[in-house]
């Protein structure tokens, strides 16, 4: 699949070993059943996940789960030159996925849906939305306390 232009520099700013010779790597995410999603991290993205794991306390069930998410289902990748990464079988029939993707981006991290699945999720998030009145400013949820 081929990485958005615009997200393939941020992978590059975000990758310490990255320079003209060499293409940038980046971290997927797959995890278990409950994961509809591939999630890719830039190097630097990661290593923020990791550093806050690692301060989480040695054999904990949070920090186990943490580790074996992060970890243990998890691939580092590089991008090729023509700007893209390829999907092994295992992680294309995670999701399903066959000749399309619906890739979405935010910050220093992206999803890899199939997207009848995103499709889905949306429908869910515009029935979370519509809790709301009228003229709602969903902006209004970055003041919101956590767990909201």
């Amino acid at each position: 699949m081929s990485i958005p232009a615009a997200f393939r520099r941020v992978l590059e700013d975000c990758d310490p070993e990255h320079n003209p010779d060499r293409e940038p790597q980046l971290v997927l995410v797959y995890g278990d059943h409950r994961r509809e999603f591939i999630e890719g991290f830039t190097i630097s993205a990661m290593e923020e996940v990791d550093d806050k794991i690692a301060q989480l306390p040695r054999g904990s069930k949070p920090r186990r789960a943490l580790e074996r998410t992060f970890s243990g289902q998890a691939v580092q990748l590089q991008v090729n030159e023509t700007g893209q990464i390829v999907l092994s079988p295992k992680l294309r029939e995670k999701l399903g996925l066959s000749n399309q993707v619906f890739f979405i981006a935010s910050g220093d991290t992206f999803q890899i849906w199939h997207p009848d699945t995103y499709e889905a999720q949306a429908s869910a998030m515009d029935d979370y939305l519509d809790e709301f009145e009228d003229g709602f400013d969903v902006l209004t949820l970055l003041d919101a306390t956590p767990g909201v």
